[in-house]
């Protein structure tokens, strides 16, 4: 990407300080999606301001799927995203989801990624960070993390899309970090083939360092609240299932990873 393109997508980045340690970004992205405004939100968390939980409708005590803005009442949220897909269950993840108090899904799948989070008493580790099993050992760091949600590799350690191109397209919800350690919870409602969206993560001036996906078409949401104010962000496209953009309305969801002031 030359130098001129790089300036109009900084001059057209829009940061908005929600509070301290939380920021709202809205970037235009470099290449135009066939439905929708093409613009990508990125909600930036800063560690040292949040923790992060994993939230299940298979621990909750009514059992129920709800919106991501509802998960954020139920849970006494400041924000929450799709962690993963789910199983045909409605309630099991796709692969590893726990916390210290809940399983909801015991194995380790073949995915690359997992955001681990909620370190064990005792250990000298960062707070959150998305592991690569490429790079990082997670044998080693399994157990000292009481939080792991994996999840499908999209940028790895290396910088590497790591996402095949593919003619299908999606709405879609990720989860990343930059190169400073913060967390990036992110949305698109414009639909992208996940390795054109990995591509339009890279050249966005966000320092994205790793990322994972997370969800994909009507399903794909962030939510976040803002003063008495909650911002709902929702997907619809969906290759092969929901084909337009019409779809105006959360999905209830059974698993969030969200965040609260610590």
């Amino acid at each position: 990407m030359n130098s001129a393109v790089m300036l109009l997508l900084v001059a057209l980045a829009s940061w908005q300080p929600l509070e301290p340690g939380l920021d709202l970004g809205t970037f235009i992205a470099p290449q135009k999606s066939q439905h929708g405004e093409s613009k990508v939100r990125i909600l930036r968390i800063d560690p040292n301001h949040f923790d992060f939980r994993v939230l299940n409708a298979s621990h909750a005590a009514d059992g129920q799927s709800k919106t991501a803005k509802e998960w954020l009442y139920s849970g006494g949220l400041v924000a929450a995203i799709n962690p993963s897909m789910y199983q045909k269950d409605m309630k099991t993840s796709v692969s590893l989801m726990k916390n210290r108090h809940h399983t909801n899904h015991p194995r380790l799948s073949k995915d690359k990624m997992l955001l681990a989070f909620d370190p064990k008493p005792g250990e000298s580790l960062p707070s959150v960070q998305l592991v690569d099993r490429d790079c990082d050992d997670f044998n080693a760091l399994e157990p000292r993390y009481g939080s792991w949600v994996q999840s499908i590799r999209m940028l790895s350690c290396k910088g590497q899309n790591v996402w095949a191109q593919q003619n299908k397209r999606w709405s879609i919800a990720a989860i990343g970090t930059d190169t400073q350690g913060k967390i990036l919870f992110i949305h698109a409602r414009s639909p992208y083939s996940v390795h054109d969206f990995v591509k339009i993560l890279k050249a966005l001036p966000i320092d994205i360092a790793r990322a994972m996906y997370a969800e994909g078409g009507p399903e794909a949401q962030l939510a976040i609240m803002h003063g008495r104010e909650v911002l709902e962000f929702v997907g619809s496209f969906e290759s092969g299932y929901h084909e337009d953009d019409t779809n105006v309305a959360a999905w209830p969801i059974p698993n969030v990873v969200g965040i609260v002031r610590k």
